[in-house]
């Protein structure tokens, strides 16, 4: 009986004639490794046919053929009817389109194949700020500094979060250039929180453990953020309605964020809070939703209460010298996530969500 699920099979060539670009280094891989891994995460039966040319090293597992003659290459082909045949030197910046690569032979071409793989991190579902402010830099800070450390994406999480804590104990003290210090580490964390994903595409190092760490820490540092917002306030002017509204809006996020990783896990959707239908929203995930409708008002609004929006705006009020419109901006994050949260546990309880 034939069975319906074997795995599509690849031919890697990694003999002499692939053997210049094989070794050029792409995003921090050689290309051979790049790949070949990329190919493993495809759930690829991957045979590589070498002649010892090409360093075969730090590699997942794979079916390694020995050929030394062009003969011996065809028994191989024979072996596999209907394989799609790669080189070891073929860069393919869209990973499940096999045919559109780019073959790497120099230096040219290798940064034309490092440009390309960056490029498809331009995600569609990317919030403002980050597309065109947080991205052009992290992208450089990934790629020509982590890619070339031994470091893993859940190292640089864990970097960014004691980054993103350094700024809310700044922005704590109420001290106004110190919180425009907090602020801008707030900041400069929202940007380092781009290069774990980064580093973690571009390496094929990507993990569910790894993706609940990034909302965890994130979820963590907005909570904190608007308390010491709040008390930051009330430190600068004693207002206690300062101090009362942080502390309320950084519960409501709690609320927020129990409602929501109850949903992921509910929904089976990972662990990025993007990924939720909700059922206010038209039970679309704001992922998808994003991606397909910028103009849409649900996205337009959701698109304020975004870590890469809202921390750059906090920013940007303490620079001019109205710090009190973090408050008021919060104000309306906490807002929008108190009416989706209380219809998504109103819809569970009383409607469909039930059943």
């Amino acid at each position: 009986m034939m069975n319906s699920e074997i795995a599509p099979q690849v031919l890697v060539r990694a003999t002499k004639a692939e053997s210049a670009g094989a070794s050029l280094r792409v995003a921090g891989l050689s290309v051979v490794e790049r790949s070949i891994k990329q190919l493993a995460a495809l759930k690829m039966r991957v045979v590589v046919a070498s002649d010892g040319s090409c360093a075969l090293h730090k590699l997942p597992a794979v079916e390694l053929r020995t050929v030394t003659t062009l003969e011996e290459m065809e028994r191989l082909r024979a072996e596999l009817p209907g394989a799609t045949e790669v080189g070891a030197d073929e860069v393919r910046p869209v990973g499940r389109e096999l045919q559109t690569s780019i073959r790497v032979t120099d230096e040219a071409s290798r940064k034309q194949a490092e440009d390309a793989v960056f490029a498809q991190l331009l995600r569609g579902d990317l919030g403002l700020v980050a597309r065109h402010l947080n991205k052009p830099v992290s992208f450089r800070i990934t790629r020509y500094l982590l890619c070339h450390l031994p470091f893993t994406p859940n190292h640089i999480t864990v970097a960014a979060a004691l980054v993103g804590l350094c700024g809310c104990a700044l922005v704590a003290t109420g001290n106004r250039w110190l919180m425009i210090l907090g602020f801008f580490l707030a900041h400069a964390q929202s940007v380092l929180d781009g290069c774990d994903g980064e580093l973690a595409r571009v390496r094929f190092q990507q993990s569910k453990s790894g993706e609940w760490l990034d909302t965890f820490v994130d979820e963590a540092l907005n909570i904190v953020l608007f308390a010491c917002t709040g008390i930051g306030l009330w430190r600068a002017t004693g207002s206690q309605l300062a101090l009362t509204a942080g502390l309320v809006f950084a519960a409501i996020h709690i609320y927020y964020d129990i409602v929501g990783l109850t949903e992921l896990k509910r929904q089976g959707e990972g662990g990025e809070l993007m990924h939720i239908r909700w059922w206010l929203a038209g039970g679309i995930n704001m992922k998808k939703r994003t991606g397909q409708k910028r103009w849409d008002p649900v996205v337009i609004v959701h698109g304020l209460g975004r870590r890469d929006f809202f921390v750059f705006a906090f920013l940007v009020y303490a620079l001019v010298g109205m710090p009190f419109l973090a408050l008021v901006h919060a104000s309306v994050i906490s807002a929008g996530q108190l009416v989706i949260t209380t219809g998504q546990v109103g819809w569970r309880l009383f409607g469909r969500g039930n059943s």
